[in-house]
């Protein structure tokens, strides 16, 4: 069936963008590119990598191999997808799909102010360059009207927002924010976002668009200052954006002095304010742009939002804030707590068809209600079928092969095909980790092999080969997956595998990727289907907020023309599944609530920083507040007065005899250290037990300091395992863990008995918060000592990336305990901790700081580069690049050697570890020259 002229791109509701491309309707270029011409010098680059000894490695290196390269031959799929068809009853319809009238650049000549260019919006030609360089010449019309509101341009007025992803947020707050910054160049904003990787993401975003844009210096100097060429540089230094990353793990030497754009996670932000209003430069602060604001109401890190706000609310000083999210509910409540404009938008740019899968039919999202109604009916009646009753829009045929036996995998799989073989993205949902892999290995089973020789085959197995040379090695599932164009993403990969991947799958070399729903909110990745498989993530239902998240990422403007979601349920969830489509997003609460004990932080934190002292100023405090508004006043007052309370008996917080507070020393170094007053107390009592005794003949104690109470917290315990690492410790490290409370007799008991830690009385929560940091203490000791991570997270059963993510949280908690201790004016302690958070950092032992400083150099790599020649940065900046890459393939646990892989294989991961090798020899010259 052709498309006549003048048809509209989808005709009707059975017949998708997909199905129109497989016709052959359009003609769809791969989204992997075209086909690169053969390389002349690849015959040169032909080297023995499979040395296992310095002495192997340096005779071998640069030596041609004889053979001829090989093609790598996938074999045919195991699997056969179900076909997809359309029913013939299906009644043509568009399935509410939005008409959107004009393209971009008609709507931009029809009005002026859609185009970034118009003078209202005062952007320079350099911003305006970058922006275009990047697709970005107009604007929409929901975005200049939400511009244009009174007093936002100027930076006078605060901002609440809400639109659907894909709907263009961000840039509102690019341009409000830049603007601010360029007009006022004594001033610096800062950008909060809720995720490690979106920090990064952006980042990188914010400094490909202030390149060379310049703010408004003054120039006043006479021409002979002009002249000298240090004065020119640092003129240009003066004018230009500094764009800095805070994050868990990071350790940048920017000050805030040095910076312009601060993007923060919520943690670092917060005490970002905190520092500038205690050291009164706060009025250096002029914007203010809180991402995903229906953080608000996160259980865990919501509270720590709504204090930056209401800080900055009190202070009163000329600093915009701007809020945005997809979905906020109550978006008119929030913005009359902040006093801001507030702008709704429901606008899509890319058109959005939202499907129910049930029991192998495609039904329109819209009429779930009604096929749950149908379905009930019919089960009180016979020799009528659920087809003859509300026939579906498409079917997919069930499936011989046991492997798809369960309709919602046949779905699945048919559904990621189909959208795969018309040269389209899918992105699939899983409810946990293991499942992302199962469906990843049955989906790639179904995938075509893609022809020898290709283009795409060549890029996906130099992916393979640059995730086979990172140290934790090439994950066995990916191995299987990526050649058929099949990844997964989930929060037990290391950050590089999952950067690979992604980018990978944004680059179209992986056509389907299975995730989480942590990438839902954490990864910027649209995709031309986005399919749900099953409506639980673990055990839980999704909420209305994350089901948006994913379905927001179907369609994306500059990648496809159309978005498809689907949503598949088995029987057991259909009416969850039905009222979950169905329900509206909920409400914003505040998080300072009493069960939440957030106000006794924000107390702390107000008084700590110098921001309030006496009652008529913290009531002020209060009366700012998202809890004021939402609470019964004298509610609000209560929980004041007992918080306060609790201060005081805490001994963080001292009354004085004019009825003002002002804080202690304890409660001065738990602010600054950035703890929560729980925390900061068990943190305190912990630390004051070790001057007394700290075992010094050893570094268990300092291990056990520095492991994160809310990582540890989580942590379940393999007993067996704790008792093998205790009964391997030296003398030294046993009566550092018996000093803190672990008892060995006590672990032999739980291996015996395989019982789990009890914590019904605040003895067995404290007991229990010991023994799980001690657990967790052995693999930070590991990471110290060069222990590979691949090996870490083996000894353990934990995946890579848990391990990763617990040297991450850990080198910010090891910050906090440090800062604590020169707070409380116990400089030895800190000088002691200070040495063995570089360690933590190095991943290394003392001998090999330095070393650790290089680009991919840390702790085992470090140790092996030492072992075999390379003994300090010096001799390392001198190296040749080729004689490090026999040494870089020891570092994998995994397959390293050339033996155990096929020859084209061997051959682009020895090319991808030389590319790191050149890299690590360029750093240290770096460093080395920076010490010369």
């Amino acid at each position: 069936m052709s498309a006549q002229p003048g048809q509209p791109f989808q005709t009707y509701g059975y017949q998708t963008s997909v199905d129109i491309v497989q016709r052959g309707t359009y003609n769809i270029a791969p989204l992997a590119g075209s086909k690169r011409p053969p390389d002349p010098s690849a015959e040169e680059d032909h080297r023995v990598v499979g040395a296992r000894h310095p002495q192997d490695a340096q005779s071998a290196v640069g030596r041609p191999v004889d053979f001829i390269r090989p093609s790598l031959v996938l074999p045919k799929a195991r699997l056969v997808a179900s076909e997809i068809y359309p029913v013939a009853a299906t009644v043509p319809g568009r399935n509410g799909r939005q008409q959107n009238g004009l393209s971009a650049d008609q709507e931009s000549a029809h009005n002026p102010l859609l185009s970034l260019h118009h003078p209202t919006y005062g952007l320079p030609p350099a911003l305006l360059a970058n922006f275009a360089a990047v697709g970005l010449k107009s604007i929409y019309q929901w975005q200049a009207s939400c511009l244009l509101a009174p007093g936002l341009l100027q930076g006078r007025r605060h901002l609440v927002y809400t639109a659907p992803t894909g709907g263009g947020k961000s840039l509102v707050a690019d341009v409000l924010m830049l603007k601010r910054i360029m007009e006022n160049p004594g001033r610096k904003a800062i950008l909060v976002l809720p995720y490690v990787a979106l920090v990064q993401e952006k980042l990188k975003w914010l400094r490909r668009i202030v390149q060379d844009v310049e703010k408004s210096v003054a120039d006043t100097d006479d021409q002979a200052d002009h002249a000298k060429p240090y004065h020119q540089r640092w003129k240009k230094l003066q004018r230009s954006i500094r764009v800095t990353g805070y994050f868990g793990g990071s350790r940048t030497a920017a000050s805030w002095a040095d910076t312009d754009i601060a993007v923060c996670t919520i943690e670092k932000a917060n005490s970002l304010i905190n520092t500038t209003i205690e050291e009164c430069s706060i009025g250096d602060l002029g914007v203010v742009v809180l991402d995903e604001l229906h953080m608000l109401d996160d259980e865990h890190r919501g509270y720590l939002l709504e204090l930056m706000v209401t800080k900055l609310l009190l202070l009163r000083q000329d600093i915009q804030i701007i809020g945005m999210s997809a979905t906020l509910s109550n978006t008119e409540m929030l913005a009359e707590w902040m006093k801001a404009v507030y702008f709704i938008s429901t606008y899509r740019p890319v058109p959005i068809d939202d499907y129910l899968v049930y029991e192998n039919a495609i039904y329109p999202a819209a009429t779930s209600r009604q096929l749950f109604q149908t379905i009930s009916r019919l089960k009180s009646m016979t020799n009528t079928s659920l087809m003859d009753s509300m026939p579906p829009h498409r079917m997919i045929r069930l499936s011989n092969f046991r492997e798809l036996a369960n309709p919602m995998t046949n779905a699945t799989v048919a559904l990621a095909i189909d959208t795969a073989a018309a040269g389209y993205g899918a992105l699939v949902f899983c409810g946990s980790r293991q499942a992302c892999q199962i469906q990843a290995g049955i989906i790639s089973e179904a995938m075509p092999a893609p022809s020898e020789e290709t283009d795409e085959l060549s890029k996906r197995l130099d992916l393979l080969a640059e995730l086979r040379s990172l140290p934790s090695g090439l994950d066995p599932v990916l191995e299987n997956t990526v050649p058929r164009g099949v990844g997964f993403h989930h929060a037990g990969m290391t950050t590089e595998e999952r950067e690979l991947i992604a980018q990978a799958y944004d680059e179209g070399i992986i056509r389907v990727l299975i995730a989480t729903c942590s990438l839902a909110a954490g990864v910027n990745l649209p995709a031309r289907r986005v399919i749900i498989n099953g409506a639980r993530m673990g055990r839980e239902l999704v909420g209305p907020a994350m089901l948006r998240q994913m379905c927001g990422r179907a369609g994306r403007k500059g990648k496809d023309e159309a978005g498809e979601t689907y949503l598949i349920c088995g029987n057991s969830d259909l009416q969850s599944v039905c009222d979950l489509l169905e329900a509206d997003m909920p409400a914003i609460e505040s998080c300072l609530a009493p069960e939440k004990r957030g106000l006794k932080r924000a107390l702390l934190e107000a008084i700590a920083t110098g921001l309030v002292s006496g009652t008529d100023a913290i009531k002020e405090y209060v009366k700012c507040t998202l809890l004021y508004l939402t609470v019964e006043k004298k509610i609000v007052y209560s929980i004041m007065r007992s918080a306060l309370q609790e201060l005081i008996t805490e001994g963080l917080l001292h009354l004085n005899d004019d009825e003002s507070y002002s804080p202690t020393q304890l409660g001065q170094a738990v602010v600054a250290s950035a703890f929560a007053p729980e925390d900061g107390l068990f943190v305190h009592e912990e630390l004051k037990r070790a001057l007394q005794a700290f075992v010094l003949d050893g570094d268990m104690h300092i291990f056990y300091m520095f492991t994160p109470i809310q990582a540890a917290a989580g942590t379940p315990i393999d007993w067996p395992i704790f008792r093998d690492q205790l009964d391997n410790l030296d003398e030294s490290g046993l009566r550092a863990l018996q000093f803190v409370g672990v008892q060995p007799g006590f672990v032999n008991s739980m291996v015996q008995s395989g019982a789990s830690l009890k914590e019904n009385t605040p003895e067995q929560v404290k007991q229990a918060r010991i023994y799980r940091r001690a657990y967790t203490a052995f693999q930070l000791r590991d990471l110290s000592n060069e222990v590979p991570l691949a090996t870490i997270a083996s000894r353990y059963r934990i995946p890579r990336g848990t391990v990763q993510t617990l040297a991450q949280q850990c080198h910010g908690f090891a910050a906090g305990i440090v800062k604590f201790c020169q707070r409380m004016d116990w400089g030895m302690l800190a000088a002691v901790l200070d040495h063995m958070r570089d360690r933590l950092e190095a991943g290394a032992r003392a001998d090999l700081l330095e070393m650790a400083q290089v680009t991919y150099v840390k702790g085992w790599t470090a140790r092996l580069l030492r072992e075999n020649g390379f003994r300090n940065l010096r001799a390392l900046a001198e190296a040749d690049a080729k004689d490090l890459v026999p040494i870089l393939m020891m570092v994998n646990p995994r397959k390293a050697q050339k033996s155990q892989l096929h020859p084209t294989e061997a051959e682009r991961y020895a090319k991808k570890l030389l590319a790191k090798a050149e890299v690590i020899v360029a750093s240290a010259n770096k460093i080395w020259g920076a010490y010369d």
